[in-house]
Formats: structure tokens, sequence, C-alpha cells
């Protein structure tokens, strides 16, 4: 698979030392970049040993790829994933795939009128711990569940709002678009759906158009009640990414910096296999960003190799995006927002 980068800026980056030293992927070659940067574009140019350009439509129209990589501010996604699309090239976009649902769809439904694919990055979702906890909930070992609650507590200092576009509502949202969505993904992938939401949000360390942090109620289809805290206002550093779910068979939580680590897995009906799972599944990661992308793109190549879909379609990423609008469009409202009304934030994404 013969992939462009567009964008070179911080998650190209973590792809280039994913790709290049921490985890290579078989069949998965980087065989153009581009970035606004001339520097930004020459040195990821270098790195890969690709051509390097300075203008989407001149790098997709080079016929150096089959797919492209949207890893651009968010929102610039669905203008650049349009793009690729236009121009008869596969789409994968880093998160959020668009800042609304309606680009989402649009998206989509060109995909489909060009037969091609247009998905998107919960990488996550490949994370050991939250692949068996997923396994878990699924076949009913937590039976009636009882709670669910994410908790985020990160650390962004001022000077990483001030670059024109982190924090603002066109270009980005606060903490709970940026940051917590992967968080947010993981709980109503493993929980959900989710019925209706009741939010809050402030900022409380940092300056910028959106919050730093935000907390809600959830209430799921099944019954179950889930809380939110994310924040990146706390200080010095990054101390917690969790998901923790509660159930008539027991309590699974899973934490680390990046969802990657089993805290605790207690339940009734407890196996020989159980006693060792948090060990087996557990893994080291060095930041947020964890390792899971090179299993992402490795089951991406599979997938098309298959004839299949993408593992993270947008219609697979729906529910999350739409999950996001609904808290903020409880903030805006003051009030429970159900779901099923297909809210949407006044402000985000909003230009």
């Amino acid at each position: 698979m013969r992939a462009a980068l567009l964008g070179c800026g911080r998650v190209a980056a973590h792809y280039r030392k994913m790709l290049l030293e921490l985890d290579p992927v078989d069949g998965f070659e980087v065989t153009a970049v581009c970035d606004l940067d001339p520097d930004k574009a020459a040195r990821m140019a270098q790195a890969f040993g690709c051509p390097g350009f300075t203008d989407a439509a001149a790098m997709l129209d080079a016929g150096l790829a089959d797919v492209v990589l949207v890893l651009t501010p968010s929102g610039e996604h669905f203008a650049h994933a349009r793009l690729a699309l236009d121009k008869g090239v596969n789409v994968v976009c880093e998160k959020p795939v668009t800042m609304t649902p309606d680009e989402a769809d649009a998206l989509e439904a060109l995909a489909v009128a060009k037969g091609l694919f247009c998905a998107t990055v919960f990488q996550n979702r490949w994370n050991p711990a939250l692949r068996v906890t997923k396994a878990a909930v699924d076949g009913g070992r937590l039976r009636t569940l009882v709670t669910a609650n994410i908790r985020l507590q990160w650390c962004r200092l001022q000077d990483y709002y001030e670059d024109g576009w982190h924090g603002t509502w066109a270009m980005d949202g606060g903490v709970a678009n940026q940051q917590a969505i992967h968080h947010l993904d993981a709980l109503q992938w493993i929980c959900g759906p989710v019925d209706a939401v009741c939010a809050t949000a402030a900022n409380r360390m940092n300056t910028l158009e959106a919050e730093d942090t935000l907390t809600a109620v959830l209430r799921f289809k099944s019954g179950a009640l889930g809380t939110v805290e994310a924040t990146t206002a706390a200080r010095p550093k990054d101390f917690e990414a969790s998901l923790s779910v509660l159930g008539e068979g027991g309590k699974i939580q899973v934490g680390g910096i990046a969802l990657n680590k089993i805290d605790t897995w207690a339940l009734v009906d407890a196996t020989e296999a159980d006693a060792t799972m948090a060990a087996q599944c557990s893994i080291e990661v060095p930041n947020g960003y964890g390792l899971s992308h090179s299993l992402y793109l490795r089951d991406l190549v599979a997938s098309v190799e298959r004839g299949q879909a993408p593992g993270v379609a947008i219609a697979s990423a729906m529910p999350t995006l739409r999950l996001v609008h609904a808290l903020y469009a409880s903030v805006e409202t003051g009030a429970w927002v159900w779901l099923d009304d297909l809210p949407r934030s006044s402000r985000l994404g909003r230009r």
C-alpha cells in the first residue's frame, strides 16, 4: 500500500517514529509527503526517502499514492479528504474525521460514489487492554452494566493553544474534541450506544475559545449510567487516561497514560486465565499516542487485501462524532440532550 502523508507536524512525527524505528508495517510504504512549510516537508521526505511537496493537489496528481493520510489540523480534514477522494485516492483521516456529522456524511457519500474508502483513526481500539475489555462486555461477562466512566487528566500549557488553531471552535474544539475524543470513542465502542447526556465545561487554567475542562453525566441505551471527566488543566504533567466499567459480573478498569494498562480485572465468574489478564494485556507506552498506530495500519492493509472496509470507516466513527456534538450541545443549552435527536453544537466547526 503506497501512502502519502498530508501534513508533516506532530502526528506525522509519531508515524515516522513508529514506521521507521519502533514497529515497521509490512506492505505499507510512505511514498510521498506534503506540508505548506517546505522545511517540514523536506525533513519528512528525507526521513522516508520519498518526494516532498508543498501543494496537496500536486502531490495527489503525481499518482504516487493509493491512500492519503490526512494529518492536518482538524478543521482542514474535510477539505483535504474531499480533495483526495475527488482525485481518486483513498483517505485515512486522523481523528476527528471531520468537525461535523454533515461533513462526515458528505465524505462517505463521495467515497461510495468514487468506489473508494474514507476511514478515520481511533488507534486505541487496537490496544490489547481495550480489546479484551470489549470482548468481556460483548460476551456478557459483566452481565448487567451499572456504570461506565472515563477520566482524562492531561497537561497542556498555554503555548499549546498559541498556534492559531488549537482550541478554536472553527478548527479544533476543546478537550472533548481534541484529546478526550479517543476516550469517548472507547466508552461508546465498548458500552454504547449512548442515549442522553448532560454536560458542563469551563476554562480552568488555559485561555482558548473552547474548553480545557469538561464533565458530563451519561445515560446509555442499556440503562447504565456514566460519567466523563476530561481536562488539559492538569499540572505539571499528564496523569491519567482511564476507562472503568462496573457491572453485575464485576469490574474492569483500563488505565495508563493511553488506555494501555489493565488496572482492575475483577470478575465474579473468574477463570484461571483472568488471573493473568492484566499481565498479558498491559503494555508500556512512551506518550498519549500509544503504540497502536502500526496495528491499525496492519489491519488497514489486511482489510484492503481482503476487499473489506477498513476497521474504522466513517459509519463506525460516527457515533463518537455525534457524542462529541451532543456534549457540546448540552453545554450550550444547559440541558439534557438526547442522541436520537441528532444534536449539533452551535459552535464546533462553524466558520
